[in-house]
């Protein structure tokens, strides 16, 4: 498995009445900030896609903002605060270990975002309660375990066969614990 990585904004109280309504529509009162790749929640910083990016990112439909090259990315995030820097893999076959570089990754769930990249099955669509209940999710709006994603995925396809948001990705998400400036060092590194 190849990790991707991606910048994000991030979304949580900071964000006042927006954060208070989205609480109240989406019952994630255990939510003390949303880690997600729905694009709406938490828009890709790098929104616009730029030439010189073409050698640096994933060449897949729906893809362009995520980043094989996490140098690359973090040249192009610098002096850019208050986002999220994420490690993240798309339907990995087993729970992936911490990505070993530079930068300290902390593992904090799994989304399940629509096939298409948009949107979130577990934060933004309302609810699959034949699926999975809204008290699993972490503080986070994540599933903590790989194996409750992928049966999460399976029952989205299966109990809502018409709804194209159901139709999921499993993405393994991790945050860089100091995504600008100088990152900490690994324990052993210099």
């Amino acid at each position: 498995m190849e990790p991707w990585f991606i910048a994000t904004e991030k979304f949580g109280p900071q964000d006042g009445d927006g954060w208070l309504a989205y609480v109240e529509w989406s019952k994630l009162h255990q939510a003390d900030e949303i880690v997600s790749l729905d694009r709406s929640l938490c828009t890709p910083i790098l929104a616009d896609f730029k030439d010189e990016y073409w050698p640096y990112v994933v060449n897949e439909d729906y893809m362009l903002n995520y980043f094989v090259d996490l140098k690359f990315l973090r040249s192009q995030i610098s002096g850019i605060i208050n986002l999220n820097l994420l490690c993240v893999y798309r339907n990995p076959l087993f729970e992936p270990e911490s990505y070993d570089c530079e930068i300290l990754f902390e593992m904090l769930g799994y989304d399940l975002i629509d096939v298409n990249g948009g949107n979130s099955a577990l934060t933004n669509c309302g609810g699959f309660p034949k699926a999975f209940s809204v008290s699993e999710l972490s503080s986070k709006g994540l599933i903590a375990t790989h194996a409750r994603a992928l049966e999460i995925q399976t029952n989205l396809k299966r109990l809502y066969p018409n709804e194209h948001h159901a139709n999921c990705d499993v993405w393994a998400i991790s945050r860089a614990a100091s995504p600008i400036g100088d990152p900490p060092a690994l324990p052993g590194r210099q």
